[in-house]
């Protein structure tokens, strides 16, 4: 399997152990991954509301990269919002000609073309559906047993724009889990939204918004998410979770490469579990 890197703004900084997980247990896996030479910030949730078309012109350039290089190779992304921010694009210039048209006229600046052949998919379809689950079982050395994950998803990996899971009840993560040994904690809330950047503008409502995930998560031992924003506010803010709740709470959130790695017998320290801010050596003591 080949593949093409899209890695983001997050996964480069606040997110890098998400990276280096991922990029671990792809090689692991037998995967060849090539990072996209030059790529620049998808425009994440802001350049949207600047101007629509920079909205657009700036997923495409990542996207005309792409198409310059293999043509067989699939792009990934592990950030929710850049995949998003990936799709949306090609599904709009493929529907639109016009558009096409005035998004080229934008990157004629870099002698850029996009032609709309590029292909974008999140991580979590390539983990869940490109690999056998027998051969993932066959690369476990350090099975998670004893260890119960609550799978969350959240609202961007699964809609708007994503075919590979359903949409208000996501399982793609399910069987992966389960093929590494642990234990999985089904609970309503794997799609829902964890608050986003509500955090930075109206606090209350993020941290009520990310409370009712991680309430609903609590019976796990730790919880498994695949997008970045995700990751940061349920691992960030649960002092302020705790403290609008009226208890204590402390559920250490992973990333699912990062449980994958661990699961594949990778060092602990490649996983960089430092990272964290909730320590998660209470769920890695359920290994032991």
């Amino acid at each position: 399997m080949k593949y093409l890197f899209y890695p983001g703004c997050s996964a480069d900084a606040s997110a890098l152990e998400y990276k280096k997980s991922t990029l671990a247990v792809l090689e692991v896996l037998g995967a060849e991954v090539e990072e996209l030479d030059g790529w620049t910030c998808c425009g994440a949730s802001a350049a949207p509301v600047v101007s629509e078309l920079l909205g657009m012109v700036l997923p495409a350039r990542n996207l005309a990269l792409a198409e310059q290089l293999d043509g067989d190779r699939d792009m990934f992304a592990v950030c929710s919002a850049c995949y998003t921010n990936l799709r949306r694009t090609s599904e709009a210039v493929s529907a639109d000609p016009a558009l096409l048209e005035t998004v080229n006229r934008a990157l004629e600046v870099e002698g850029l073309t996009y032609h709309g052949t590029a292909r974008t998919r999140h991580v979590m379809d390539i983990l869940a559906n490109d690999f056998d689950l027998e051969a993932i079982k066959e690369r476990v050395v350090r099975p998670l047993e004893g260890l119960t994950v609550a799978p969350y998803y959240g609202c961007q990996t699964v809609r708007p724009l994503s075919p590979f899971d359903d949409d208000q009840r996501p399982t793609s993560m399910i069987a992966l889990l389960e093929a590494l040994g642990a234990t999985v904690h089904r609970h309503n809330r794997a799609a829902s939204c964890c608050g986003t950047s509500l955090q930075m503008t109206k606090l209350k409502v993020g941290v009520s918004m990310a409370a009712s995930v991680l309430e609903a998560c609590e019976p796990a031992d730790c919880v498994a998410t695949i997008c970045p924003m995700c990751h940061m506010n349920l691992d960030s803010y649960q002092d302020r979770v705790s403290q609008a709740l009226g208890r204590q709470l402390r559920i250490p959130i992973f990333f699912l490469p990062q449980l994958m790695g661990l699961a594949f017998g990778l060092p602990e320290s490649a996983m960089m579990f430092e990272r964290h801010v909730v320590p998660v050596k209470p769920a890695l003591e359920k290994l032991a």
